[in-house]
C-alpha cells in the first residue's frame, strides 16, 4: 500500500485514511461490492450529505494510487474493485506500523501484546492459543 500514513489522533480506519477514503472503503466492504463505479459511491454518499461527484472521483482516484482499489475501462469511465477486504486492510496497517517501528518501540508493542493478552478472556486465548499453533506448523512445514 503506498501513501498510507498513520494519524494517532483518529480511530479506526480513519487512523490511516483520510475521512472520505474511509467512508468509501466502508461503503465498498460494507456492500461488499465486487466491482463498482464512481456514481454508484455517489448516489449512496449524496443521500447522506451533500458531496460533488468530482471530489468522489478524486477521492477514489486517490484510493486507487493507494493500491486499495484496482480499476479497468468500462467505456467512457472506470470500474473499481477493492483489492482486499476490511480484514487484510487492518492486518497490512498492522505489519506496516509494526515493521517502521524502531528496536524500542518494537519492544513497546510486544509489552502491550502481552498486557491486552493478560486481559483477555477464554475465547481470545482460545483465538490466540490457534493463531500460534497455525504459525508453528507454517514454520515447521
Amino acid at each position: 500500500m503506498k501513501g498510507i500514513r498513520i494519524r494517532p489522533e483518529h480511530e479506526g480506519l480513519r487512523s490511516s485514511l483520510l475521512d472520505l477514503e474511509a467512508e468509501i472503503m466502508e461503503l465498498v466492504w460494507t456492500n461488499q461490492w465486487p466491482e463498482f463505479a464512481v456514481s454508484d459511491v455517489h448516489v449512496l454518499l449524496e443521500a447522506r450529505r451533500s458531496v460533488a461527484y468530482t471530489t468522489v472521483m478524486t477521492t477514489i482516484s486517490r484510493l486507487f494510487d493507494k493500491e486499495l482499489l484496482d480499476r479497468t475501462k468500462d467505456g467512457r469511465r472506470y470500474l473499481y474493485r477493492p483489492t482486499m477486504t476490511r480484514s487484510e486492510f487492518l492486518v497490512a496497517m498492522t505489519r506496516d506500523v509494526l515493521s517502521s517501528l524502531p528496536p524500542m518501540g518494537k519492544e513497546a508493542a510486544v509489552a502491550l501484546l502481552v498486557e491486552r493478552v493478560a486481559e483477555a478472556d477464554e475465547t481470545e486465548l482460545d483465538r490466540l492459543e490457534d493463531l500460534i499453533r497455525q504459525r508453528r506448523n507454517a514454520n515447521n512445514a
